[in-house]
């Protein structure tokens, strides 16, 4: 059975792309069979942006999956909130679309990298939020936080709102990038950290600095991943 995790953030531009790509990279290198997948991307046209980062950092050409688009199953030009970019295309997303592409993947990949769209109360259409559709399909989710100012604020909100759903948090990815003072990361990390362990998940944080795409350097996520496969495995 095909392990299916979600990433998501606690706002848009956070580092959740980058993020997905070092981690499908580290996978590789550690012998799985994995792809990614971007649920929705606005903001670019005839091809995901995202999806071009992900196979350059985890090293690998485009796929057939991404030319026929199962890997990013809606692409909007214009660059706002996924539910509205569809409208200004006269177009409705319908989350089975998503689900159904993610589907097929997981059929020929062992693991599915799902990479979501801003944060977890972003809509995707007039009655559905990407939390509600990671509730829908019970995803195991990875969060990514950074250095940013306010993120302590937004990456608590965010565990809570994971908790409060009763969905499994399987990690944090904290994005250095840009670099602040290393006692405010320190602080930011020690207080995300103690709200984990608050919510009854574990406190498994990995962090990730500056990465050049041509050259990345391969952060460890076995801290996240190697419970969640071994889970998969029992």
């Amino acid at each position: 059975m095909a392990v299916l995790v979600f990433i998501t953030g606690i706002d848009t531009d956070i580092g959740k792309t980058i993020a997905t790509g070092l981690m499908a990279r580290f996978l590789s290198q550690k012998g799985y069979s994995v792809i990614t997948q971007k649920m929705v991307q606005t903001g670019c046209q005839d091809m995901s942006d995202d999806i071009l980062i992900h196979r350059r950092l985890a090293g690998c050409d485009l796929l057939e999956e991404d030319k026929t688009g199962l890997t990013c199953p809606y692409l909007f030009s214009h660059a706002a909130s996924p539910h509205l970019a569809a409208q200004m295309e006269g177009k409705t997303i319908h989350p089975e679309v998503i689900f159904t592409a993610s589907q097929k993947l997981a059929q020929k990949f062992p693991i599915l990298l799902i990479e979501g769209a801003g944060g977890l109360f972003v809509p995707l259409n007039e009655k559905t939020m990407i939390i509600d559709y990671i509730t829908q399909h019970s995803y195991p989710v990875i969060l990514v936080s950074s250095s940013k100012l306010g993120s302590i604020n937004h990456t608590l909100l965010s565990i809570e709102a994971l908790k409060n759903r009763g969905l499994t948090l399987s990690g944090l990815v904290y994005n250095r990038y840009p670099e602040t003072d290393p006692a405010i990361t320190q602080d930011s990390v020690r207080q995300m950290a103690k709200f984990m362990v608050h919510c009854g998940y574990p406190d498994r944080i990995v962090q990730i600095g500056k990465t050049d795409p041509k050259d990345p350097v391969t952060p460890d996520f076995g801290l996240i991943f190697d419970p969640l496969l071994n889970d998969s495995q029992g």
